[in-house]
């Protein structure tokens, strides 16, 4: 029995833990392989971030131009002494690094270098040194474009120091351009600050290199995306994106690289932002699926066992008692008989005592410890009753006056009177009444008073009577 329960309810167990496992998988799988989807996520991450990162460059224009408007600036580029220029400088850069670790906008990315250059795109003066006053970074050719036409401007500066410098120009109170501010954010760290804000996955920054590209910046603390195991479809993808400067995305074994172009940085470079993306967001949907539902089936399996060795216990204990019990009573012993206290089979076993009882002609005791009746006789006992009362009478022994008393009674209120006598004197000596019904006491009456008819040749009715512990139906013979 414990096997069966045991089996049964594993079965079912295992049964739902595998359908479990394969709608889990495939929902997983539905829902974290969408190539088209992954691909589309990939190209939408790395256009956002190329946009924060040309926002950040604009947003930096913008705050140096408001600077560039004080006259400290002016009087520092129009010194007349060379020296007087390049401390004044020196002191108006140091201030502007300062100034700007409190600006939100330069947040964990404060530039490491502030200059003012000359016309001529000569260092006047930088922050925190006079280590390379005089130098020329003419050689770059946004910040040129600058000071010829005034335009501020970002670019990526990689030839000695990887930065994105921004620059504005500085004008005299006749608009004539004096020089230029300058200030330059290290490129990884920049990179890192706009993957934080933006998508969380690494970001390089790519530039053309002959007839490939060079990676000249990734985000902080992260591995690049573009080394030697990218496969030659995404180097493709890349030099095609680099020479017609548009968006692409291509799959490179479990990545999705992407790029965007930087048409507002890079002046004449052609830079790309690149990102990349898993193929899938989960690489093994079948291990994350099969683990927790096999936890969980292991589990079931445990406490199926468990549940089903207590109810094996709980059922087959019994049985066996009735079994052995049975089994004795074949073998002799007549007087066995079964005290089971249990929900679903003690009223099997009392059955089973009864029928022993009524087989092997044995009265069962059916009274309590005071010797009270613990149940109702049967309707069987009440015309046994009855019948045993019978034979007790043998004459009426009234006198004649209340025999015609007796026949004179019209029948409804003789056969009342009877049952109500009949009732009150039971009670009396303490016996149960509530199976006796006064339809059935009057019918059998009546099948009495018409055997003692018969054999008394007259009509005959019957008086109660109470004899020591008993109440017997005297028969009285009508004139």
């Amino acid at each position: 029995m414990r096997i069966k329960i045991i089996a049964v309810n594993a079965l079912i167990i295992a049964v739902v833990g595998l359908l479990s496992f394969l709608l889990v998988r495939s929902a997983l799988s539905s829902a974290t392989s969408n190539k088209d989807q992954l691909a589309q996520d990939a190209q939408n991450d790395v256009n956002g971030a190329a946009g924060r990162l040309q926002l950040d460059g604009l947003r930096t224009e913008r705050w140096l131009s408001g600077a560039a408007t004080e006259a400290a600036m002016l009087d520092a580029l129009t010194k007349a002494a060379p020296a007087a220029r390049a401390d004044a400088a020196m002191k108006r850069c140091d201030d502007l690094v300062s100034r700007m670790k409190n600006e939100p906008l330069f947040e964990k990315n404060v530039p490491t270098l502030v200059a003012l250059v000359d016309p001529s795109a000569k260092v006047v003066g930088r922050n925190g040194t006079n280590v390379g006053n005089g130098e020329s970074i003419g050689a770059y050719a946004g910040l040129k474009a600058t000071l010829k036409t005034g335009q501020s401007g970002s670019d990526v500066w990689y030839d000695k120091e990887r930065v994105l410098a921004s620059y504005v120009v500085v004008r005299d109170s006749a608009g004539a351009i004096v020089g230029a501010l300058v200030a330059a954010r290290p490129l990884n760290d920049t990179l890192s600050r706009v993957s934080d804000a933006t998508t969380g996955k690494a970001l390089d920054l790519i530039v053309p290199s002959g007839d490939g590209f060079d990676l000249v910046g990734n985000s902080a603390l992260r591995q690049p995306q573009l080394d030697a195991a990218v496969g030659k479809d995404a180097r493709d993808m890349l030099k095609n994106a680099l020479a017609h400067q548009q968006t692409d995305k291509v799959l490179a074994g479990d990545l999705f690289i992407a790029a965007a172009p930087l048409s507002a940085l890079a002046d004449g470079k052609r830079a790309l932002l690149v990102g990349a993306a898993p193929a899938a967001l989960i690489q093994d949907p079948t291990a994350l699926a099969l683990m927790p539902i096999l936890g969980a089936v292991a589990m079931g399996l445990v406490l199926v066992i468990v549940g089903g060795w207590l109810l094996g216990n709980y059922i087959t204990r019994p049985i066996n008692m009735l079994e052995e019990g049975l089994l004795a009573i074949l073998n002799g012993q007549s007087d066995k008989r079964f005290e089971l206290e249990h929900a679903e089979l003690g009223g099997l076993a009392f059955r089973i005592d009864q029928l022993l009882n009524q087989l092997m002609g044995v009265e069962e005791d059916t009274t309590d410890s005071e010797g009270r009746p613990s149940r109702a006789p049967s309707a069987a006992h009440f015309n046994d009753a009855l019948s045993v009362d019978d034979k007790k009478g043998a004459d009426g022994g009234l006198d004649p006056e209340a025999v015609r008393r007796l026949a004179g009674e019209a029948p409804p209120q003789y056969y009342g009177r009877i049952y109500r006598e009949y009732i009150a004197a039971k009670r009396a000596l303490g016996e149960q009444t509530d199976h006796i019904t006064e339809q059935a006491f009057v019918t059998r009456i009546q099948g009495m008073e018409q055997e003692a008819s018969q054999k008394a040749g007259r009509a005959v009715r019957y008086q109660v009577q109470s004899r020591g512990r008993e109440v017997v139906l005297i028969a009285v013979p009508l004139p």
